[in-house]
């Protein structure tokens, strides 16, 4: 785990101060950006998105999905658990705490779309930082890749539906967004899932067949490591310069936001672990199939978010703020419970 992924959280929680007093004393910085986009799309955040999600995708092999059938169970139950289970649960869990235990904290209008983005995060599995806490846990690289790889098709078909159907489900949305945004939705999974997944194939393609796929994962992707932070901490100080204003007159509403997604990252958790105890599936293959769920694509639930408001946004970039913390603890909770799994043959 590099320094950047371990202490991501610190990192994430500088840019959001440091775009808070960006808005706040230079205010022609936010203003510009809110003249410079496409369907609603913020144009500078866009470009930021791609430098974080494109570098994530080069590390997909969808060739891998051909030994999809030699061990399934473990792809049926991330299936599941992330279409099936994961946003609607998430859409219960803020539910709850948005629209009743807060109601009284803050206005319906910023409680619906405080929920809106947590729906938004919940229907996005995790893309990139799953390798990272399969790592850490010993897991299957390969079978992980699998997981991954057959997640982001499922995401290209299910995103738009579940996530649209869930907002037309929040009481009050409607006040503050008069209509679904289903082209908002369409066109950022085609600009950030498709674009950056087609090109970095390409590039996948054109590395491994010039120089090898040794070559690709020890020289190509780490290079872009430090695009992706560098992408995602500028993506964030633009955003919380757009924030400004409702942070510094909310600032509870942060640790009010993390409550719910945190305890719905280990409700998820916990049933994926579960369930792949009770499948006996081994270990190396139950810890990545449940950290998947628990953790989030948050590069295109920021991207989507943002198109859609900013205060949705936040909800979107709070997940992240809490979420490597909680996996990192997750990490150390699935090493302590190795031992209960049936272990992986050694070769």
């Amino acid at each position: 785990m590099t320094f950047f992924d371990k202490y991501l959280s610190v990192f994430v929680l500088i840019g959001m101060v440091i775009g808070v007093l960006i808005g706040q004393y230079l205010e022609v910085i936010p203003n510009l950006l809110n003249r410079l986009t496409f369907a609603e799309i913020s144009l500078p955040i866009g470009v930021l998105i791609w430098l974080m999600i494109y570098p994530s995708m080069l590390k997909v092999d969808f060739t891998s999905i051909v030994n999809v059938g030699k061990s399934p169970k473990g792809l049926y139950l991330t299936w599941v658990v992330n279409w099936l289970i994961k946003p609607f649960t998430m859409f219960l869990i803020a539910g709850l705490f948005f629209l009743f235990i807060y109601r009284n904290i803050m206005d319906s209008g910023t409680a619906a779309q405080y929920l809106a983005g947590a729906v938004i995060l919940g229907a996005a599995p995790c893309t990139a930082m799953v390798f990272v806490w399969s790592h850490l846990t010993r897991g299957n690289p390969a079978y992980t890749l699998v997981q991954v790889a057959t997640n982001n098709l499922i995401l290209l078909v299910l995103f738009v539906p579940i996530v649209g159907f869930l907002l037309y489900l929040i009481p009050g949305i409607s006040d503050v967004l008069p209509s679904i945004p289903w082209a908002t939705l369409f066109l950022s999974v085609g600009l950030f899932v498709v674009v950056p997944l087609t090109a970095a194939s390409l590039t996948r393609a054109i590395v491994i067949r010039k120089k090898g796929l040794v070559y690709l994962n020890q020289h190509v992707i780490p290079k872009f490591s430090k695009v992706t932070i560098t992408g995602l901490l500028l993506t964030l100080v633009l955003i919380f310069s757009l924030q400004s204003d409702l942070i510094i007159n909310n600032p509870l509403h942060i640790v009010l936001i993390g409550i719910p997604l945190i305890i719905q990252t280990f409700f998820i958790f916990g049933i994926g672990y579960f369930a792949a105890k009770k499948m006996r599936l081994t270990h190396d293959v139950a810890s990545p199939a449940a950290m998947i769920g628990a953790s989030n694509f948050f590069e295109l639930a920021v991207a989507v978010a943002i198109a859609i408001s900013p205060v949705v946004a936040l909800a979107a970039v709070v997940g992240l703020l809490v979420e490597v913390p909680i996996m990192l603890l997750l990490v150390r909770i699935s090493n302590k419970t190795r031992k209960y799994f049936v272990q992986a043959a050694v070769n």
